[in-house]
């Protein structure tokens, strides 16, 4: 393995997919955008859910988003539902992995809140049936997904789907849509 080559192939897929992203997304973005400053200017909370990396995506994001982005500013209402290590054990343990997401949002999803699932395949059993909740509960559902977006387009009020089949380059576009909607809703709202 020649790791200069590596280094630049790996560079190079990035910014392939970043150009397919940006010439692709910016309609989806800003529909989604939308719906998070509506309902955070209603009052409601945002939920994110995922699992393995994009578990670390939605605490990333949720973080960002109770705490702070750009600058101080009073915080925006987001939970990640995947943090809670007791109701992920307990609900997997007693009502199967499938069912972990979609009970806590049963449990705490109000009509008008926020449901943000992220799975790289749009396939994910628990993020579908988490977002078939949100569905069911009134929720405005949000996906970021990657490949052909899987059942993600049929489950999601809003969709980002990254335009790669590379676990990773969908991820490296998550993390960075993600961010830019932070941004984005921290500045549509006058925080900052």
């Amino acid at each position: 393995m020649d790791p200069l080559a590596y280094f630049n192939s790996e560079l190079d897929d990035h910014a392939a997919v970043l150009a397919r992203t940006h010439a692709d997304m910016a309609d989806p973005f800003v529909a989604m955008l939308d719906a998070w400053v509506k309902a955070i200017e209603d009052g409601h909370k945002i939920m994110f859910f995922g699992n393995g990396g994009s578990a670390a995506d939605a605490q990333h994001l949720s973080a960002e988003l109770v705490i702070r982005f750009m600058d101080d500013r009073k915080p925006i209402a987001a939970i990640a539902l995947n943090t809670d290590t007791s109701a992920l054990t307990a609900g997997a343990n007693d009502l199967g992995y499938d069912a972990v997401f979609a009970r806590q949002i049963d449990a705490l999803g109000k009509t008008g809140d926020i449901a943000v699932g992220f799975t790289t395949s749009g396939t994910s059993p628990n993020i579908v049936a988490a977002l078939e909740m949100a569905r069911t509960k009134g929720l405005v559902s949000c996906a970021f997904t990657g490949r052909d977006g899987g059942r993600m387009p049929d489950l999601a009020d809003h969709c980002l789907i990254v335009p790669a089949q590379s676990t990773r380059r969908i991820q490296e576009m998550h993390i960075t849509l993600g961010h830019m909607l932070c941004g984005a809703l921290e500045q549509s709202l006058k925080l900052v």
